[in-house]
Protein backbone atom coordinates (compact mmCIF):
# COMPACT_ATOMS: atom_id res chain seq x y z
CA UNK A 1 0.00 0.00 0.00
CA UNK A 2 2.67 2.39 0.59
CA UNK A 3 4.29 1.67 -2.49
CA UNK A 4 1.29 2.35 -4.58
CA UNK A 5 0.72 5.76 -2.54
CA UNK A 6 4.47 6.46 -3.04
CA UNK A 7 3.91 6.00 -7.07
CA UNK A 8 0.75 8.06 -7.07
CA UNK A 9 2.51 10.89 -5.35
CA UNK A 10 5.49 10.83 -7.36
CA UNK A 11 3.16 10.75 -10.69
CA UNK A 12 0.79 13.46 -9.18
CA UNK A 13 4.40 15.68 -8.49
CA UNK A 14 5.43 14.84 -12.04
CA UNK A 15 2.22 15.82 -13.77
CA UNK A 16 2.24 19.13 -11.43
CA UNK A 17 5.72 20.06 -12.86
CA UNK A 18 4.91 19.55 -16.23
CA UNK A 19 2.03 21.78 -16.07
CA UNK A 20 3.89 24.21 -14.74
CA UNK A 21 6.20 24.49 -17.53
CA UNK A 22 5.45 28.67 -18.64
CA UNK A 23 7.06 31.36 -19.56
CA UNK A 24 5.99 34.46 -17.42
CA UNK A 25 6.00 37.84 -18.62
CA UNK A 26 5.46 41.10 -16.38
CA UNK A 27 5.20 44.63 -17.72
CA UNK A 28 7.04 47.06 -16.03
CA UNK A 29 6.47 50.18 -17.91
CA UNK A 30 6.98 51.71 -21.32
CA UNK A 31 8.40 48.94 -23.61
CA UNK A 32 9.84 47.60 -20.22
CA UNK A 33 9.24 44.00 -19.19
CA UNK A 34 10.86 40.74 -17.34
CA UNK A 35 9.94 37.66 -18.81
CA UNK A 36 11.23 34.22 -17.09
CA UNK A 37 10.89 30.49 -17.02
CA UNK A 38 11.91 30.12 -13.91
CA UNK A 39 15.53 29.95 -14.09
CA UNK A 40 16.60 32.42 -16.94
CA UNK A 41 15.68 35.77 -16.22
CA UNK A 42 15.53 38.34 -19.06
CA UNK A 43 14.66 42.15 -19.25
CA UNK A 44 13.74 43.97 -22.27
CA UNK A 45 14.17 48.02 -22.31
CA UNK A 46 14.03 47.89 -18.72
CA UNK A 47 15.82 49.90 -16.75
CA UNK A 48 14.93 53.06 -18.69
CA UNK A 49 14.70 56.56 -17.14
CA UNK A 50 11.62 57.11 -15.24
CA UNK A 51 9.23 59.44 -16.85
CA UNK A 52 11.27 60.47 -20.00
CA UNK A 53 9.58 62.08 -22.61
CA UNK A 54 6.64 62.00 -20.25
CA UNK A 55 5.87 58.28 -20.74
CA UNK A 56 5.56 55.92 -17.78
CA UNK A 57 7.11 56.47 -14.55
CA UNK A 58 8.19 53.30 -11.88
CA UNK A 59 8.49 52.75 -8.51
CA UNK A 60 12.24 52.41 -7.03
CA UNK A 61 11.42 49.13 -5.75
CA UNK A 62 11.38 47.89 -9.70
CA UNK A 63 14.89 48.28 -9.79
CA UNK A 64 15.50 46.65 -6.52
CA UNK A 65 13.75 43.48 -8.03
CA UNK A 66 16.25 42.72 -10.62
CA UNK A 67 17.60 39.50 -10.59
CA UNK A 68 20.73 39.08 -10.31
CA UNK A 69 22.46 37.86 -13.12
CA UNK A 70 19.79 39.02 -15.34
CA UNK A 71 19.89 39.42 -19.09
CA UNK A 72 19.06 42.69 -20.14
CA UNK A 73 18.35 43.14 -24.03
CA UNK A 74 17.80 46.62 -25.12
CA UNK A 75 16.74 47.47 -28.58
CA UNK A 76 17.83 51.34 -28.71
CA UNK A 77 18.88 53.59 -26.10
CA UNK A 78 16.15 56.49 -25.66
CA UNK A 79 15.88 57.09 -22.30
CA UNK A 80 12.39 55.92 -21.94
CA UNK A 81 13.89 52.45 -23.15
CA UNK A 82 16.98 52.78 -21.41
CA UNK A 83 19.41 54.24 -18.50
CA UNK A 84 22.80 54.34 -18.95
CA UNK A 85 23.65 55.61 -15.34
CA UNK A 86 21.34 52.78 -13.54
CA UNK A 87 22.84 50.15 -16.74
CA UNK A 88 25.96 50.83 -15.75
CA UNK A 89 25.50 49.54 -12.28
CA UNK A 90 23.65 46.06 -13.21
CA UNK A 91 25.03 42.75 -12.13
CA UNK A 92 23.84 41.15 -14.79
CA UNK A 93 24.24 40.63 -18.66
CA UNK A 94 23.81 44.15 -21.10
CA UNK A 95 23.14 43.33 -24.78
CA UNK A 96 21.89 45.81 -27.85
CA UNK A 97 21.35 44.56 -31.33
CA UNK A 98 24.46 46.46 -32.59
CA UNK A 99 26.24 43.34 -31.42
CA UNK A 100 24.84 40.66 -33.28
CA UNK A 101 27.68 38.37 -32.40
CA UNK A 102 27.81 38.58 -28.99
CA UNK A 103 23.64 38.31 -28.86
CA UNK A 104 24.31 35.59 -30.46
CA UNK A 105 25.95 33.78 -27.81
CA UNK A 106 23.06 33.85 -25.52
CA UNK A 107 21.75 30.78 -27.32
CA UNK A 108 24.62 28.28 -26.42
CA UNK A 109 24.01 29.98 -22.34
CA UNK A 110 20.38 29.52 -22.47
CA UNK A 111 18.94 26.13 -23.02
CA UNK A 112 16.07 25.63 -25.75
CA UNK A 113 16.60 29.20 -27.07
CA UNK A 114 17.45 31.07 -30.32
CA UNK A 115 17.43 34.48 -30.74
CA UNK A 116 17.91 37.02 -33.89
CA UNK A 117 18.41 41.00 -34.42
CA UNK A 118 16.64 42.79 -36.93
CA UNK A 119 18.14 46.38 -37.99
CA UNK A 120 14.64 48.80 -37.87
CA UNK A 121 14.40 52.26 -38.93
CA UNK A 122 13.50 54.93 -35.78
CA UNK A 123 13.27 58.35 -36.38
CA UNK A 124 16.28 60.07 -34.53
CA UNK A 125 18.03 56.56 -33.86
CA UNK A 126 20.65 55.35 -35.89
CA UNK A 127 20.57 52.05 -33.71
CA UNK A 128 17.59 50.43 -33.25
CA UNK A 129 16.65 47.02 -33.01
CA UNK A 130 14.29 44.73 -33.17
CA UNK A 131 14.48 41.18 -31.99
CA UNK A 132 12.69 37.98 -32.95
CA UNK A 133 13.25 34.41 -30.25
CA UNK A 134 12.05 31.21 -29.81
CA UNK A 135 12.12 30.21 -26.48
CA UNK A 136 10.71 26.67 -25.22
CA UNK A 137 8.95 26.56 -28.45
CA UNK A 138 7.31 29.53 -28.32
CA UNK A 139 8.03 32.06 -31.31
CA UNK A 140 8.39 35.85 -29.73
CA UNK A 141 8.88 39.17 -31.83
CA UNK A 142 9.97 42.41 -29.73
CA UNK A 143 9.49 45.62 -32.00
CA UNK A 144 10.00 48.63 -29.84
CA UNK A 145 10.53 51.73 -31.54
CA UNK A 146 10.29 51.49 -34.71
CA UNK A 147 7.33 52.72 -37.20
CA UNK A 148 8.06 50.31 -40.21
CA UNK A 149 6.41 46.87 -40.16
CA UNK A 150 8.34 45.59 -42.88
CA UNK A 151 10.11 43.49 -40.99
CA UNK A 152 7.79 41.65 -38.41
CA UNK A 153 5.60 41.77 -42.12
CA UNK A 154 8.11 39.19 -43.01
CA UNK A 155 8.43 36.62 -39.95
CA UNK A 156 5.41 34.04 -39.98
CA UNK A 157 3.69 31.69 -37.47
CA UNK A 158 4.73 34.34 -34.53
CA UNK A 159 3.26 32.84 -30.62
CA UNK A 160 3.36 36.54 -29.38
CA UNK A 161 4.10 40.08 -30.84
CA UNK A 162 4.65 42.80 -28.81
CA UNK A 163 4.23 45.70 -30.81
CA UNK A 164 3.28 49.58 -30.34
CA UNK A 165 0.01 50.82 -31.46
CA UNK A 166 1.83 52.85 -34.33
CA UNK A 167 2.56 49.62 -35.81
CA UNK A 168 -1.07 48.90 -36.39
CA UNK A 169 -1.14 52.20 -38.01
CA UNK A 170 1.45 51.89 -40.42
CA UNK A 171 0.71 48.22 -41.23
CA UNK A 172 -2.70 48.85 -42.03
CA UNK A 173 -1.74 51.62 -44.14
CA UNK A 174 0.96 49.61 -46.11
CA UNK A 175 -1.62 46.79 -46.26
CA UNK A 176 1.05 44.63 -44.02
CA UNK A 177 0.06 41.41 -42.32
CA UNK A 178 1.59 40.21 -39.04
CA UNK A 179 0.99 37.16 -38.34
CA UNK A 180 0.75 36.41 -34.83
CA UNK A 181 -1.83 34.18 -32.70
CA UNK A 182 -1.34 37.25 -29.65
CA UNK A 183 -0.41 40.81 -29.99
CA UNK A 184 -0.12 42.76 -26.98
CA UNK A 185 0.34 46.63 -27.29
CA UNK A 186 2.62 48.28 -25.23
CA UNK A 187 4.89 50.96 -24.67
CA UNK A 188 1.48 53.62 -23.78
CA UNK A 189 1.18 57.02 -22.46
CA UNK A 190 -0.16 57.04 -18.50
CA UNK A 191 -3.59 56.80 -19.32
CA UNK A 192 -3.82 56.36 -22.74
CA UNK A 193 -6.95 54.98 -24.19
CA UNK A 194 -6.43 52.35 -27.22
CA UNK A 195 -8.95 53.85 -29.86
CA UNK A 196 -8.61 51.16 -32.53
CA UNK A 197 -10.65 47.52 -32.10
CA UNK A 198 -8.43 45.88 -29.99
CA UNK A 199 -10.79 43.00 -29.02
CA UNK A 200 -8.26 40.00 -29.60
CA UNK A 201 -5.65 42.26 -28.46
CA UNK A 202 -3.41 41.86 -24.92
CA UNK A 203 -3.20 45.84 -23.99
CA UNK A 204 0.24 46.49 -21.38
CA UNK A 205 -1.75 49.63 -19.94
CA UNK A 206 -1.35 48.81 -16.47
CA UNK A 207 2.10 48.31 -14.87
CA UNK A 208 2.28 45.40 -12.87
CA UNK A 209 0.20 43.26 -15.53
CA UNK A 210 1.45 39.73 -16.44
CA UNK A 211 1.06 37.28 -19.12
CA UNK A 212 1.47 33.19 -18.86
CA UNK A 213 2.67 31.58 -21.74
CA UNK A 214 2.96 27.73 -21.34
CA UNK A 215 5.25 25.52 -23.36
Amino acid sequence: MKLICSIIFLLLTNLAFAQNKEITVTFIGNAGFYMTDGTTNIYFDFPYKSGAFGYMTYDATELSKIKDNSIHIFTHKHPDHYAKKIVKKLKGKVYAGMNRKKISRLEKEIPDFKIKSYKTKHRFSFKHYSYSLEWHGQKIFVSGDTEHPETIGLIKDIDYAFIPTWILYYANLKNISIDAKNKVLYHLYPNEKVEEKVSDFIIFDKQGMSIKIPY
